[in-house]
C-alpha cells in the first residue's frame, strides 16, 4: 500500500509565514519534522500534545454526488494559523505541525480514466477505502504516543479513519480496554447513510457496524436532511442520539449550549472524538452549504465547551473549502477553521495540564 502522507519541514512552514520585527508568530515556533522521515519518527522527537495534520481530499465528497472543493481548505488553513501571534494566551510550542495526505495522484488517475459519471463514483468509493487506510495509520499513531490528532479537511468520509484509528491506538495505549470511542458531531447531517460503498455521508454508520464506535451524538442535524430508516435506526438503538437543529433554534426546547451537554451527559466519561463539519455552521463554503445553520460564534463556544468537558480522543474539522468545482470561493473558511482550532488547543490544555498535576 502507498504511504501518501508528507511530513511538513520548517522551510514548508516559512513559506506561509509573514514574519514581523517584534512579533513571534506561530509558524516560527510551532514543531515539526526536523528531516525527511515518517510521522512516527517524527513524533518521537517531540513532547508536543497536540499533532494537526491535513486532508486535502474531496474523494469521499464526489463519491456522495456532492461538490468537489474540500481537497482547497488546507493550504488556506494554514496561511491563517501559521501566522496567528504566538503569546501568553498560546504559544504554539504545545503543537507539532505533521504535514498532510496527498491524493492527487490517485484523483487524476480516476478522472482520466473513468470518464462515466456511474464508473468514476465506483472508482471514488475504492479510492476512499484506501484512503481509509491510511488516515487510520496516521491516527493510530499519534494516540498510541498519547497525543491528540487535530485533522483538518477533508470529506466526512474521513471520520471512519478517524474512529477506527483512534480506538485502535488508544487501546494499544492500554488508556482503552476495548477498540471503541464514543463521537459528538456538530453537523447539519447525520451522516449514517447506509452501506453502499464509502463516501463522506457513511463514515459513522461504517465505523458503528464495524465495531469502532461506542456512542454517537449529532447536535444540530437538520430534520429536512434526515432520511427515515436513519431516524428509526437511532430510536432503536440506545447507543445513538441527535437533537436537531429546529429543536434547538426553532422550537427551543433546549438552549444550543444545553444541547452540547447533553451529548456530553450521552457520552459519559469514554474517549471522545470531536467531529464539526463546516456546513452546519450558516454560508460557510462547503459542499452542502447552509443559509440557516449555527454561527461562527456558536461553532467556536462548541469547541470550547468540549474541549473542557471530554476525554478528547481527536479532532476533526472537515467540508469546509476555499474554492468549489464550480467556481463560488470564500477565502475566509481557512481563518474560521484557524479560529476554532486555536479555541479547542486554549481550552483543552488547561485542562490538560491541570490533569496531569493530579
Amino acid at each position: 500500500m502507498a504511504n501518501n502522507f508528507r511530513v511538513i519541514l520548517k522551510d514548508q512552514i516559512l513559506t506561509h509565514t509573514h514574519i514581523r520585527r517584534y512579533e513571534t508568530k506561530l509558524g516560527e515556533v510551532i514543531q515539526c519534522a526536523k528531516a525527511e522521515m515518517n510521522i512516527e519518527e517524527a513524533l518521537a522527537q517531540t513532547k508536543a500534545h497536540y499533532v494537526v495534520i491535513g486532508i486535502p481530499e474531496d474523494a469521499g465528497v464526489k463519491a456522495n454526488y456532492g461538490m468537489g472543493g474540500a481537497a482547497t481548505l488546507w493550504t488556506s488553513f494554514l496561511d491563517s494559523f501559521l501566522n496567528i501571534q504566538s503569546n501568553e494566551y498560546m504559544t504554539g510550542k504545545q503543537i507539532f505541525l505533521a504535514g498532510a495526505f496527498d491524493f492527487s495522484e490517485e484523483l487524476n488517475l480516476i478522472h482520466a480514466t473513468a470518464p462515466n459519471h456511474e464508473e468514476r463514483i465506483t472508482a471514488l468509493r475504492t479510492l476512499v477505502h484506501h484512503i481509509d487506510e491510511q488516515v487510520e495509520n496516521v491516527v493510530k499513531i499519534i494516540c498510541r504516543q498519547g497525543k491528540v490528532p487535530i485533522i483538518i479537511g477533508g470529506g466526512h468520509n474521513n471520520a471512519y479513519g478517524n474512529i477506527k484509528g483512534a480506538a485502535k491506538g488508544l487501546h494499544q495505549k492500554d488508556l482503552i480496554p476495548l477498540a471503541q470511542i464514543s463521537v459528538i458531531n456538530l453537523d447539519a447531517h447525520a451522516d449514517y447513510r447506509m452501506h453502499e460503498g464509502r463516501h463522506s455521508g457513511n463514515g459513522f454508520r461504517y465505523a458503528d457496524e464495524d465495531g469502532y464506535l461506542n456512542k454517537y451524538f449529532a447536535v444540530g442535524v437538520h430534520e429536512n436532511y434526515l432520511q427515515d430508516y436513519v431516524i428509526k435506526d437511532v430510536r432503536e438503538n440506545p447507543f445513538l442520539e441527535y437533537i436537531t437543529f429546529e429543536d434547538i433554534f426553532i422550537r427551543e426546547y433546549k438552549t444550543f449550549m444545553q444541547a452540547i451537554a447533553r451529548a456530553t451527559e450521552f457520552i459519559e466519561d469514554g474517549f471522545t472524538g470531536i467531529e464539526l463539519d463546516l456546513d452546519s455552521v450558516s454560508h460557510v463554503l462547503s459542499s452542502a452549504m447552509t443559509p440557516s445553520g449555527v454561527s461562527e460564534l456558536d461553532a467556536r463556544k462548541f469547541m470550547h465547551f468540549v474541549a473542557t468537558e471530554c476525554s478528547i480522543a481527536y479532532v476533526h474539522i472537515c467540508e469546509g473549502a476555499v474554492k468549489l468545482d464550480n467556481d463560488r470561493s470564500d477565502p475566509l473558511t481557512g481563518k474560521l477553521v484557524s479560529y476554532l482550532v486555536t479555541d479547542f488547543i486554549k481550552s483543552h490544555f488547561k485542562t490538560y495540564q491541570t490533569q496531569k498535576k493530579k
